[in-house]
């Protein structure tokens, strides 16, 4: 899929909530990406560790390769890893759809939102909870991604950190109107509403999912309690 392509359908499809892999059954890999695609997901949300930037590993490119004629679905790679200038290509000849970088990774991010760009995909820069927003502004008209990170990189399960609601808020004043804003990090029904209400619409959820007895409920819980305080917060304006 182009990038301008992804993007209408990211927009189009707006609220989206993006199942996070890193919370699946590794064992039913294949399996998993089926059943979500069965319950109504748009969007795969992979995040990509490397054990230096962050102290964990995932899964690798081949693994989207894989996958990528097994679906449809939008497949959205979060590179938490050092230099990652050097496997870039290899994410891009996988089929990701979406490729988001972190600032804290790569300070002077410009070339290689451009080089994601001009591979026709999705460009993403993103921040860690203590990172001012200052730093991504001088980037901002290259990105068609912002992913706020609403807890600290490297692993799942964390609690929500509520800042990211302003930060969302204040991302939401100064990006194009086509910009997508994301966040990551303890998404659920508790807290997807507040985050929705703050301009972001698209949603990394793990837990919320796959500890759910059902995933078509719970993506479609979720869609529905972002979207009414979207439609809640335009009514206001």
């Amino acid at each position: 899929m182009s990038r301008l392509a992804t993007i209408r359908k990211l927009t189009a499809q707006a609220p989206v909530i993006a199942p996070s892999m890193l919370k699946c059954d590794f064992t039913r890999l294949a399996d998993e990406v089926s059943a979500l695609e069965a319950a109504g997901s748009q969007v795969l949300h992979w995040d990509v560790m490397d054990g230096h930037f962050v102290p964990n590993l995932s899964y690798g490119p081949m693994v989207f390769s894989g996958l990528r004629d097994q679906t449809s679905q939008i497949f959205d790679a979060h590179l938490m890893i050092s230099e990652p200038e050097r496997y870039l290509n290899a994410y891009l000849e996988a089929g990701c759809d979406c490729v988001t970088i972190h600032i804290e990774a790569v300070p002077e991010p410009a070339d290689l939102l451009e080089e994601i760009r001009n591979a026709d995909r999705v460009a993403g820069l993103s921040l860690n909870p203590g990172t001012d927003l200052e730093r991504i502004k001088p980037y901002i008209h290259l990105c068609d991604l912002i992913l706020v990170m609403s807890v600290e990189p490297g692993f799942g399960g964390q609690a929500f950190k509520p800042e990211a609601v302003e930060r969302l808020a204040k991302l939401k004043e100064i990006v194009d109107s086509e910009t997508i804003l994301s966040v990551d990090g303890g998404i659920g029904p508790d807290t997807i509403g507040d985050c929705a209400a703050a301009g972001a619409t698209l949603f990394v959820t793990g837990s919320s999912v796959f500890n759910a007895d059902n995933y078509r409920d719970a993506i479609a819980e979720m869609r529905s309690i972002a979207d009414r305080r979207r439609i809640s917060l335009s009514s206001q304006e």
